[in-house]
């Protein structure tokens, strides 16, 4: 479980900073056809190259498509316009307000009331988005779109993994990935092409290597490592695991594009960390004391 959440944390935190680059030559949504079309197809032949089916079976291709579009769509869109309309660590933080939702709507509407130690947990996560949200407050005054989006993007990536969640799949993670990406990237590519988003050029090569890389790395690589932790976890807490990502996202902004660095971010990176490892590092039963 540790070395999936480690490989997560690292592709998707770094991969926020980036995402001014990607869209600098290309629109949002054709770039977001781009990168889950071509991962989802990658990881498709992956499989197919491994002998693997890549068959869903046919009850649960509804829920695997409509977990898609609540999650893929709406997080792949909403959190590229926020990351350009706000600092990419901020958008980031935003997005990953999805434990919080996915606890809250597990809680209010699937009756699943959480644990003392998740709930704390999810508070510590809260409060380090706290801390974020308020050492932000001007960007998001400036730019309050980008704020809107960014927490939409978390609200459909938790409903869109609680749907997975319930529909309990029998495929391998890298098939039901592969296929999650490609339903996803139908509808973006429709919209990028009857908004005329999409026009038929060569890019420079910094655009192309840099949609490369997401497209292969986060995009299917870390998807693999996020459907495979949420196969093994409830839904509240393997949105948990993501806790740190956001602070990766920061220092990566940080360093690569000046963005704030403070106190209050320091003090962000401390409640998220606390909340992860309340939430995967559980402690040891006492041994059993002989007579």
């Amino acid at each position: 479980m540790l070395p999936l959440v480690a490989v997560l944390t690292a592709v998707w935190g770094t991969n926020w900073v980036l995402f001014p680059l990607a869209v600098h030559e290309v629109s949002v949504w054709s770039f977001r056809a781009v990168c889950l079309l071509g991962s989802g197809a990658l990881l498709l032949a992956v499989a197919r190259a491994k002998g693997m089916s890549v068959h869903v079976p046919a009850p649960q291709r509804k829920p695997l498509a409509i977990a898609a579009l609540a999650y893929l769509v709406i997080w792949n869109v909403g959190s590229t316009y926020a990351a350009i309309l706000i600092p990419s660590g901020q958008a980031a933080v935003l997005g990953f307000t999805m434990p919080l939702w996915a606890t809250l709507i597990s809680w209010l509407v699937l009756g699943e009331r959480p644990s003392a130690r998740l709930a704390c947990s999810v508070a510590l996560a809260s409060g380090g988005v706290a801390f974020l949200a308020f050492a932000a407050r001007d960007s998001y005054a400036s730019a309050p779109l980008g704020f809107v989006l960014g927490l939409a993007a978390g609200i459909g990536w938790a409903c869109g993994t609680l749907l997975l969640k319930r529909a309990r799949l029998t495929v391998a993670p890298i098939v039901s990935t592969g296929w999650q990406l490609l339903i996803a990237g139908i509808p973006i590519l429709i919209v990028a092409l009857a908004t005329g988003s999409y026009t038929p050029f060569v890019p420079s090569w910094t655009s192309m290597i840099v949609i490369a890389y997401i497209t292969i790395v986060p995009m299917a690589l870390g998807n693999i490592a996020w459907f495979s932790i949420v196969d093994m976890m409830p839904a509240s807490v393997s949105g948990l695991s993501t806790v740190m990502v956001p602070m990766v996202a920061m220092v990566t902004g940080a360093i690569v594009r000046g963005e704030p660095l403070g106190p209050l971010q320091l003090g962000a990176m401390a409640c998220c960390g606390a909340s992860l490892l309340l939430v995967l590092v559980r402690p040891q039963a006492p041994a059993a004391v002989g007579p």
